[in-house]
């Protein structure tokens, strides 16, 4: 049996789509009921259970024998740091004493120790932790989620403006989180003897005025990037529903990205969405 946390969002969802479609058990772990019946009609099996409630998580990781493990990301409303740290906390506590063979976990580039950075420390400390408990794992670490620009879609639509942090011509690798999802699926199913590290992106790197073109070329109109200077990265956040904690944890990880302080991978997997195929995606409403 796979459980698969965050089998609900856009990584989880496509991993066991395609372990279902290769005729794997399949268990989704969610706290959202509300989506349980789509997934069984898809012939997994759902079980509905928060992350932090420690015995009730590791009785269901008891019904299976391998874990994708993805943080879920906190409300940026809260301080987004300190939800994910509790929440990953729980989920190793509920490992520990499991029955769960391997677990394939996803992480991020630029992962890095660290405090009041975000995702890069959580994940960081996250992947340590999971190093020591003993149990055979693959680590997953996603470059720039091109889905982060999905939020942008109806600003640009109705003001042909994309808001970004980073300059306009700063290219960074970026990648689908579909492509991570069938890199996973992949994982998921490899010997438990089969562990490592693994760095996915997209085809090629890609900048802000890259994902104006891309939505630009989709909409059949003219999109600019409007760049946020740094003096107001935080404000920014603030007026667009991020805590001031989640928005300063945001600014640090931009900073980092900025500075490219992180190990760049040498022979990172290659996803094959493009930016403009996921922007064309995002328009359609797919």
């Amino acid at each position: 049996m796979h459980l698969i946390l965050g089998g609900t969002g856009n990584i989880g969802s496509v991993l066991a789509a395609r372990l279902l479609k290769q005729g794997e058990n399949v268990t989704i772990v969610s706290h959202d009921e509300k989506k349980k019946n789509q997934w069984v009609d898809k012939g997994a099996q759902f079980a509905v259970v928060d992350v932090l409630e420690v015995d009730k998580l590791r009785a269901v990781f008891n019904t299976g024998e391998r874990l994708f493990l993805l943080n879920p990301p906190a409300d940026p409303s809260t301080d987004t740091a300190r939800q994910e740290q509790k929440t990953a906390t729980a989920i190793l506590a509920a490992l520990q004493g499991s029955k769960i063979q391997k677990v394939v976990a996803e992480s991020t580039y630029g992962a890095q120790p660290g405090k009041g950075i975000g995702d890069l420390g959580v994940l960081y400390e996250m992947e340590q932790s999971l190093g020591r408990m003993g149990i055979p794992s693959s680590v997953m670490h996603g470059a720039y989620y091109m889905s982060n620009w999905a939020f942008s879609a109806d600003l640009v639509r109705e003001t042909g403006k994309l808001h970004s942090l980073y300059p306009a011509d700063f290219k960074l690798p970026m990648v689908s989180p579909a492509d991570i999802g069938e890199l996973g699926a992949g994982l998921m199913l490899e010997p438990v003897s089969n562990t490592g590290n693994y760095y996915i992106e997209g085809p090629e790197t890609y900048s802000p005025a890259d994902v104006a073109e891309a939505f630009a070329e989709a909409l059949g109109k003219p999109a600019e990037v409007v760049v946020v200077p740094e003096s107001e990265w935080v404000s920014y956040l603030q007026k667009n529903g991020f805590s001031l904690e989640a928005a300063d944890s945001m600014a640090a990880m931009t900073r980092l990205t900025l500075e490219q302080d992180y190990k760049t991978p040498v022979n990172p997997v290659k996803g094959k969405t493009t930016l403009k195929a996921f922007i064309k995606g995002v328009v359609n409403g797919n």
